[in-house]
């Protein structure tokens, strides 16, 4: 989009800038829609995919400390790993920085084997990481990296021709009471100096960096977090072409969060992608060139560096090395978090928009801030997402809190090893570590969200895990916190990166969920009257075809578990079974906590495991794998997030086909319905090796039909 700017020039290109100048035309002010406010934006959420990522842990990082020490629990991490990237030489050498200074080289073909080396950290993986340039040293005692998630050496980026010039580039934090020089651009108040530096080695070959440093582009950040988080070539640009040797320069907006507008402010870089050439001369610090191909140059007012604007916290983007497209996770305010496909001259609406909605910065309750669209919005010309979620707050949040939920940018899969995951982006929550996917030709600007599928992990061993277990135990205070990042190499393989305990992890394959072999043993007449064994005989019905829960249960002496069910009497016992039915609720769909339940792995009355298919998912238990083990049933499954689970399995009174897997010898239980592909819930547990099946329901009435059984028969 092409954005309309004031016909006051600026006056120059230094710290003399500020908030007052320039504010984009009043003809582009949204004032908030007059509708009622949206507490969940994206009511669908990441659908749970039965593909999971097998991760082989590739190196392990010396801890590091921020400086000054930190009070803030999210900074007291291992070691702060921020990226991967290879470098452009052909060596296949990799460059991972540290926020707390350090500059590592990682080389694959290299000595390898022992890991985590470079220090005191935890011995691990296949590389050996390598002190490359300690970064933070340079620039002591200046460099800061104490407050902000962001602060420190945050990024770094290797000219196309690095093997040739031994040029790179890096972001590092200073603080502002510190340093003598003056910003080229600043934002009132300024607290900290976001700077780029270009280094050029001696040796590009070298291990160990020597040569000179120069500053390119120094900017003045009012808050300690959301400063320039990646700096980035192009590696789709060939070169000759307009895009080569470009940097491009993720600006945040300095945490000004509902009150700043900096990211509509064309005179000004806050809240935008910027272009440079890092060779030329023409910018008004003379230290860089503004490419005259970029979207604004000659426009009155505005910044020739910008590339695109109206952005929070553009945090990590990424080129499809297929289609060139250019992909930014980016990260919300109040609800949404965001995958923007752009393109020069966009403007994706920040501060007065938050993905396809509007953000209502007066609203007196900061509750109400998400509004729709108005009628007219087409003319405003913003750029919404391509892929998105929502942040889903447990009830009773404070909505001016943090409620640790934030996109971690990934990439297009486009390499060899893993052909499943090929044409589709690979991102995640930084803070949880759950990892997702979209399929990129899905993803197309003006039209509906793509669908998000959440990953799977799977250790080398073909144990599933989560990012936490592989990341922990955290930090103290924040064990949680896995800190994600993602990496690829120059041949488009993928890598996962934890700040918590400074690991990486590469992408070997993918696993499919609960896909062993169960077995060929069928139950024969499942569905005769004498075949089934109720606890209460008088409440059940069987009519032809039919096993009917006519009358509600009651609850029992005992551990808390179903209260009334039925159990299949004919054939075996099973270890490995699947079970397949057609289930009906006959309790009113204005019942909102009807539920029925597949029992399976029954051993006694109080021994046994059962899927609960539910209308409701915002409690415990319902809608979940859960298990009685002599004790009060026992959640399971994957989904239950604390504050809900999977979708709702049942919400109406029609029949719905479910297929359910148990493999005891690696304790995964999946629950399909309707013929989805993708599980419905998905669990893990050995504790019961074998068992029978059966049907039943707490304290509400339904219906199983075309009940199918087959396994292999317990020893």
């Amino acid at each position: 989009m092409r954005i309309p700017t004031p016909t006051i020039r600026a006056s120059g290109t230094t710290a003399s800038l500020t908030a007052a100048a320039l504010i984009l035309s009043a003809a582009l002010a949204t004032s908030p829609a007059q509708a009622d406010p949206v507490y969940d934006p994206i009511p669908e959420p990441p659908i749970q995919s039965g593909l999971g990522l097998v991760l082989e842990e590739y190196a392990a990082f010396p801890r590091s400390e921020p400086v000054p020490a930190p009070t803030d629990v999210r900074l007291m991490r291992h070691a702060r790993i921020n990226a991967l990237v290879e470098l452009p030489d052909g060596s296949g050498r990799q460059a991972v920085p540290d926020l707390n200074g350090r500059l590592y080289l990682v080389d694959p073909g290299g000595s390898g084997g022992s890991g985590g080396s470079g220090g005191s950290g935890d011995p691990g993986g296949d590389v050996d990481p390598r002190v490359y340039l300690d970064v933070g040293a340079a620039f002591a005692p200046e460099f800061f990296s104490g407050q902000g998630l962001g602060q420190g050496f945050g990024f770094v980026a290797f000219d196309p021709g690095f093997g040739r010039n031994g040029r790179f580039y890096t972001v590092h934090t200073e603080q502002a009471s510190r340093v003598t020089e003056t910003p080229d651009f600043a934002q009132p108040g300024t607290q900290f100096h976001g700077i780029v530096t270009e280094w050029t080695a001696d040796d590009p070959a070298a291990d160990t960096f020597a040569g000179t440093r120069r500053e390119v582009l120094r900017i003045g950040f009012a808050g300690r977090v959301h400063g320039i988080q990646q700096i980035d070539f192009n590696p789709t640009a060939r070169r000759g072409s307009s895009d080569h040797g470009l940097l491009y320069v993720a600006v945040g907006d300095g945490g000004t969060g509902a009150r700043g507008t900096d990211p509509q402010n064309m005179a000004m870089p806050h809240g935008k992608i910027l272009r440079v050439d890092p060779r030329g001369t023409n910018a008004g610090n003379g230290r860089y060139g503004v490419p005259p191909g970029n979207p604004f140059v000659g426009d009155p007012g505005a910044l020739g560096e910008i590339y695109a604007v109206g952005m929070r916290d553009p945090h990590r983007f990424s080129w499809d090395r297929a289609t060139g497209r250019m992909y930014l996770g980016h990260i919300g305010e109040h609800a949404i978090e965001a995958i923007y496909d752009v393109r020069a001259g966009d403007n994706l609406g920040w501060s007065e928009r938050e993905g396809a909605f509007v953000f209502d910065r007066t609203a007196t309750d900061p509750c109400d801030r998400i509004l729709p669209l108005p009628a007219d919005d087409d003319r405003y010309g913003y750029t919404y997402p391509v892929a998105a979620y929502d942040h889903d707050p447990p009830p009773g949040w404070n909505c001016t809190d943090d409620v640790g939920v934030a996109v971690a940018g990934g990439f297009v899969y486009r390499g060899r090893d893993v052909p499943a995951l090929r044409g589709r982006y690979v991102f995640g929550d930084i803070v949880d570590g759950r990892v997702f996917y979209t399929e990129a030709s899905r993803m197309r600007r003006g039209g509906r969200l793509a669908p998000l599928h959440q990953l799977m992990l799977f250790d080398s061993t073909g144990r599933r895990v989560r990012m936490q277990d592989l990341s922990g135990p955290g930090a103290p205070g924040d064990p949680n916190r896995v800190d994600l990042r993602f990496g690829t190499d120059a041949e488009g393989e993928l890598y996962l990166l934890a700040k918590a305990n400074g690991k990486i992890w590469r992408v070997t394959g993918t696993r499919t969920f609960a896909t062993g072999d169960v077995g060929d043993t069928r139950v024969r007449d499942t569905m005769r009257p004498t075949n089934w064994r109720p606890v209460t005989p008088e409440k059940w019905r069987f009519p032809r075809g039919q096993v009917v829960l006519a009358e509600a249960g009651e609850q029992r002496p005992g551990p808390r578990r179903p209260f009334e069910y039925a159990v299949l009497t004919a054939g075996p016992e099973f270890g490995a079974v699947q079970v397949t039915a057609e289930v009906r609720l006959d309790t009113p769909v204005e019942v909102t906590n009807r539920d029925v339940i597949i029992v399976f792995g029954y051993r006694s009355d109080t021994e046994f495991y059962y899927a609960h298919l539910s209308t409701d998912n915002t409690i415990y238990p319902h809608n979940g794998i859960f298990k009685v083990d002599n004790a009060d049933r026992e959640r399971l499954d994957h989904q239950w997030n604390g504050v809900r689970g999977a979708p709702p399995a049942i919400t109406d009174a029609r029949w719905h086909r479910v297929r359910l897997v148990h493999l005891p010898a690696t304790g995964e239980i999946a629950v399909y319905l309707d013929g989805s592909r993708e599980p419905l819930m998905t669990a893990v547990d050995t504790t019961f090796g074998s068992g029978r099946v059966g049907f039943g329901s707490f304290d509400n009435v339904g219906r199983l039909r075309d009940l199918a059984v087959r396994g292999t028969p317990a020893p």
